[in-house]
């Protein structure tokens, strides 16, 4: 004899799991942002939100839409789900989903379908990504975001309907100029705007909210970011970079996730990789503004091309410096 409440229990029990499964999508989205600094952790990835907020809530917004769309896209392609789990397929599109309302115009509704539609393709890029690297046992790192991100740049003036700045794409860059001497103010004003400028945003109080994310995920990674920092600003000044662009982050984010990468993520942490890390920071610090003048024509967006390409190259290196170790996983 059937039992009292028994004809609810199955739509009870399909209301958990819907629950549960709608809970675990938004902990990876949370993740996918916190994995652009290579944090697989959900409390940074909200830290991370609410600090594109304070720039603004469209980037905010786009940043969420980004992940999200990512992350659905890989679950829906039958992804890894250690991958999907982790963040590992959100922070690309994440990133890719800022550059459309930094670059484009976030107030449209067009950004928001390119947006939707590049988020879901860069799913694409980094298997491929992923497939090509794999062989050399290298990561994708935000390869599939500037590939993608430069692609739509480059594209984006071609379509009236995507496109919807005045005036025409950058010309070719002549030589630095502006003064080059930095204040106090401007010092730290630079250092926080470098963790800012790794999500595209220059403000210096958005950066420190991202810096902050960082730290209460791991205070190692925090004091190598730290580390990647200082040293691009010292790499700046005595190379006499323009004291604006050092001011906004743009020569120091790069050298953030290079620090981060080579210091602690992909290397064992030790005396050796730190010191190997903070040359690719230099490296990457004087990589930045060679990229932005070979981007130039189509905007000059550099991205994280230089971190990109720092990293790869010297984590290539690693198996002929025995002093350098691979970290496990």
């Amino acid at each position: 004899m059937r039992q009292p409440g028994t004809a609810e229990e199955p739509a009870a029990k399909r209301h958990e799991v819907a629950a549960s499964r709608r809970g675990r999508f938004v902990t990876e989205v949370l993740r996918g942002q916190a994995q652009v600094d290579f944090l697989p952790d959900a409390l940074t990835g909200l830290v991370f939100s609410l600090a594109l907020f304070a720039a603004g809530w469209r980037y905010g917004l786009y940043g969420l839409t980004g992940a999200a769309v990512g992350t659905g896209t890989a679950r829906l392609l039958g992804v890894d789900r250690g991958r999907v789990a982790a963040g590992l397929e959100g922070f690309n599109s994440c990133l890719v989903g800022v550059a459309c309302a930094v670059f484009l115009d976030a107030g449209r509704l067009s950004t928001l379908l390119v947006a939707v539609a590049a988020s879901a393709v860069v799913t694409v890029v980094t298997a491929a990504a992923a497939r090509v690297l794999g062989t050399w046992e290298l990561p994708t790192l935000t390869l599939p975001f500037c590939l993608t991100a430069t692609a739509l740049t480059v594209a984006a003036p071609g379509f009236r309907h995507v496109w919807h700045r005045s005036g025409a794409l950058a010309a070719l860059p002549g030589t630095a100029s502006g003064p080059t001497a930095l204040g106090f103010t401007d010092l730290w004003h630079a250092f926080f705007a470098d963790f800012g400028e790794i999500f595209l945003m220059p403000q210096w109080y958005v950066g420190l909210v991202f810096l902050a994310g960082i730290f209460l995920a791991d205070r190692r990674l925090g004091a190598l970011a730290c580390a990647g920092s200082a040293v691009a600003l010292l790499t700046s000044w005595a190379l006499g970079a323009p004291a604006n662009q050092v001011r906004q982050g743009l020569m120091g984010y790069d050298a953030v996730l290079v620090a981060m990468a080579l210091g602690g993520v992909f290397l064992v942490t030790d005396a050796w990789s730190v010191g190997y890390a903070m040359v690719g920071a230099v490296a990457s610090t004087v990589l930045g503004p060679a990229l932005g003048a070979l981007f130039a024509p189509s905007g000059g967006h550099a991205f994280t091309w230089p971190f990109v390409l720092v990293t790869l190259v010297f984590l290539a290196a690693v198996p002929a410096f025995p002093r350098l170790r691979r970290a496990a996983g």
